[in-house]
């Protein structure tokens, strides 16, 4: 029996624990049935409680106590940890029927989905290579402030597709608060960070030469992180990474206001066409819903 789910991830700070939350709120409404697990051994504050907590096998404060590991050292050990421990996920999440969607809220250390095999290990015990069979869809998260800073919006985008890469699922990207936006970016310029490309660097608003031209005749230090940050060679690196991300063309983006409720079912109808739910779920009488309500009422 296939098993659906959303893998919700992105850099710490992008909203997804908030997204988590709308997005339960939303099935809720809809009368679909979900299964929340935190995965991020940090958090402490829900808006739903989860069903099942990595805390309850391993907390990143006893880690570190413990071990004597910093947060990202202490993060990557409670992952392992959990790689040896797999049943913990198995035994709650087999029984569940396709009905369900199981909304995994992973932490926000980036280097999990980048360049460390700890995540990439996780995904394949669940998915259909695995021993859950769940089809899986990853939403990568992206704060939408960073299109203030093209440099910072590039970066971001360049960890998306290095997760799309090292996971290799199906993934939605998603520009987050956009509520935080709207009123200081016009939409028509909003639309323009969809599909990434390098002509946005080409009318960066923080690209001046005028600043350029007045911290060189200032006589600044060429090694300070302004200089460095102002200088030709930090322009080149952007543009090769924009580059990168406009060859390889994987990366586009959804626009996520979580205050919304049109916005949220709107992701998730992307998620639900990733992850094919529909097309598994029985085929409804249009009066099916009203005969058991009938039935109910009659037993009353």
């Amino acid at each position: 029996m296939s098993k659906f789910g959303v893998l919700v991830m992105g850099p710490a700070g992008a909203g997804k624990t908030t997204f988590c939350s709308a997005l339960i709120q939303h099935l809720r409404h809809n009368k679909r049935s979900c299964f929340y697990v935190n995965l991020d051994p940090a958090a402490e504050d829900f808006a739903y409680e989860p069903d099942l907590d990595i805390k309850d096998l391993i907390s990143l404060e006893d880690v570190m106590e413990e071990m004597g590991l910093g947060p990202n050292g202490g993060l990557i050990y409670c992952f392992e940890f959990l790689l040896e421990n797999l049943d913990f996920l198995t035994e709650a999440i087999d029984p569940l029927t396709e009905e369900y969607l199981i909304i995994i809220d992973m932490p926000g250390q980036i280097e999990l989905y980048t360049h460390i095999p700890v995540v990439p290990a996780l995904v394949k015990h669940l998915t259909r290579t695995g021993a859950l069979n769940v089809n899986l869809c990853a939403a990568y998260l992206l704060e939408s402030t960073f299109v203030i800073d093209r440099a910072k919006y590039f970066a971001g985008t360049l960890s998306a597709m290095s997760a799309m890469i090292m996971l290799e699922v199906p993934h939605v990207n998603v520009l987050s608060k956009m509520d935080l936006v709207k009123g200081s970016v016009p939409r028509k310029e909003l639309k323009r960070f969809i599909d990434p490309d390098t002509s946005l660097l080409d009318d960066d608003p923080s690209d001046t030469d005028a600043a350029i031209l007045s911290s060189r005749d200032s006589g600044a230090d060429p090694s300070t992180s302004e200089s460095l940050m102002a200088g030709e060679s930090f322009k080149r690196l952007n543009r090769a990474v924009a580059q990168l991300i406009d060859d390889f063309s994987m990366v586009s983006f959804l626009q996520l206001d979580v205050q919304d409720e049109d916005s949220v079912g709107a992701i998730l109808s992307y998620i639900d066409d990733a992850i094919q739910y529909h097309e598994a779920q029985e085929p409804r009488e249009p009066n099916d819903e009203l005969e058991n309500v009938w039935e109910d009422t009659e037993m009353s």
